[in-house]
């Protein structure tokens, strides 16, 4: 769509009515639930483990299973967005996730967990890209710093915050809490939603439904074959099938979808211009590190605490608190620093911190450390973090019309989760691994009702700090895309619909929509 400054400029009165704050307060209070479900497992795991008479390699499966089936259909999510409006495509998700997760807390078996975490991961996938399309279609770039300050925070918050609000609801009420608190926030959000988010134009879309199954088959094999390679000795499945073949099948299907997005006359799932933008493409090789980090690194800290040191889940989630309150303080200034400022120093300055303070953290693990020492890293992962999503982000959308906005949120979002996700199986392997050589297994299914010998703990607790070097090493990846990005294109005057479309003189805000 070509549209020069006086058609962006006479586009804008009727939609005046539109408030984006509003609108964007009422879309996190559904992300930050979905992403809560995205932690808030890992502080649970021992009393789920308890509960459901449960081993750790199944009962990883509760937050693997959620977050594949979160990341698998992203892509296609994001253009159900373009298709059908981001409002009425997230609604649906909400009441999707917000019915799954009544489901999870009624579950009588780990295999019924799992499977309503699957669908509690369709509903999630359904709302994440619809935030950030609608930051990106009713925020001006001069304005959409602040924005993604917020997203960023909220996205920081809720993954630090999710084990210490499992703590608190495993030790108060049980861990079926911590999916039915889910249900009334679902229907404050879903109300707040229909009211204040707006309806914005659609797109008409043909969906690559080669692109859905290349990329799903190839995640899922890939998933799958780290996940339980340590289970099966890294050999034989079944048959002819072993764990190296599933993951080789996982990396040629991946390769498979690139190189049919590629070829594909018609509407790729993924259209490969996004990746034109350097900062776009460096920005997702960076937030598939950071989701990798954030989801691997609270696990062996949680069992840690609980296994080793004999806390509660309440006080073992409470190690967290220094990394939430300091990141959540601290992310919306950032958020506000950066859009006057290149973003890439401070994203820089988080990632490097990130690895040192995980790092730090696995040194230090043993059945004895004073408390006091372990806050110290804890801290610096929160200051760490503060300084990483919003920047990401930023960098990530700041150059994307409104036209690619579905597009462009679906595969920054998806990349995350696949970090996620191959995170949540890596650790998985990592930690039995690490068992496997510092006990020969004997605390592969300890829990604290069934406390480890003392003679155990010190191998317990090296295994947890070894794992911890796989998030820090992972996250350096981050730092390394961190260091090329560009300066973000300044001075665009903006049209809701048609995005950034001429050069104008001045940050003065030419065309932007309502503040409040």
């Amino acid at each position: 769509m070509s549209t020069n400054p006086s058609q962006a400029a006479a586009a804008l009165p009727q939609n005046d009515d539109v408030r984006p704050w509003p609108a964007l307060w009422s879309l996190v209070i559904g992300f930050f639930m979905i992403l809560v479900d995205s932690t808030i497992v890992s502080v649970a795991t021992p009393a789920i483990m308890e509960g459901l008479g449960a081993g750790i390699d199944s009962v990883i499966w509760v937050t693997s299973a959620y977050l594949l089936a979160y990341a698998v259909p992203l892509l296609v999510a994001g253009r159900l967005g373009d298709r059908f409006g981001p409002k009425r495509v997230y609604l649906v998700g909400l009441v999707v996730f917000t019915l799954s997760s009544a489901w999870c807390g009624l579950s009588g078996t780990v295999e019924a967990l799992i499977v309503a975490r699957v669908l509690q991961g369709l509903g999630a996938a359904l709302m994440t890209p619809q935030t950030m399309s609608v930051i990106t279609r009713i925020f001006p770039p001069e304005r959409r710093g602040a924005a993604m300050g917020l997203w960023g925070s909220v996205a920081g918050i809720a993954t630090l915050v999710g084990p210490v609000l499992g703590g608190v609801l495993v030790d108060t009420a049980g861990w079926e809490w911590i999916f039915f608190i889910n249900v009334p926030v679902g229907v404050v959000g879903f109300i707040l939603a229909a009211r204040l988010v707006p309806t914005l134009p659609t797109t008409s879309h043909r969906f690559d439904m080669l692109g859905v199954f290349l990329s799903a088959a190839g995640l899922f094999c890939l998933v799958f074959g780290i996940q339980e390679g340590e289970s099966y000795d890294w050999g034989t499945i079944a048959g002819p099938l072993s764990v190296w073949s599933l993951i080789i099948t996982g990396v040629v299907l991946l390769v498979a979808f690139v190189v049919w997005q590629k070829v594909n006359r018609g509407e790729p799932l993924v259209p490969l211009k996004l990746f034109r933008d350097r900062n776009f493409s460096l920005a997702n090789t960076s937030i598939t590190a950071m989701g990798f980090a954030i989801t691997t690194m609270t696990l062996p800290l949680m069992l840690y605490a609980q296994t080793v040191r004999g806390l509660s889940p309440t006080q073992a989630a409470l190690l967290l608190t220094p990394m939430a309150v300091i990141s959540g303080v601290l992310a919306p200034f950032v958020g506000k620093y950066v859009q006057r400022s290149n973003p890439k120093y401070i994203a820089i300055a988080g990632f490097a911190g990130l690895s040192v303070s995980l790092f730090w953290m696995g040194s230090i693990l043993t059945p004895d450390v004073p408390i006091w020492q372990l806050l110290l890293p804890v801290s610096l992962l929160g200051l760490s973090s503060a300084g990483i999503w919003a920047p990401v982000s930023l960098t990530a959308t700041r150059n994307l019309a409104p036209s690619l906005a579905g597009a462009g949120s679906g595969v920054y979002n998806t990349t995350r989760q696949m970090g996620a996700v191959l995170g949540s199986a890596a650790i998985g392997a990592m930690m039995q691994s690490r068992l496997t050589a510092n006990l020969g297994g004997g605390g592969m299914g300890a829990t604290p009702s069934a406390a480890l010998p003392d003679e155990a703990k010190a191998g317990y607790a090296l295994s947890m700090g070894q794992s911890l070097y796989l998030p820090a090493i992972v996250i350096i990846i981050g730092f390394a895309a961190a260091l090329f990005f560009a300066r973000p294109q300044q001075n665009r005057v903006w049209d809701r619909d048609a995005g950034a479309v001429g050069t104008a003189p001045s940050d003065r805000r030419e065309a932007t929509p309502a503040d409040t």
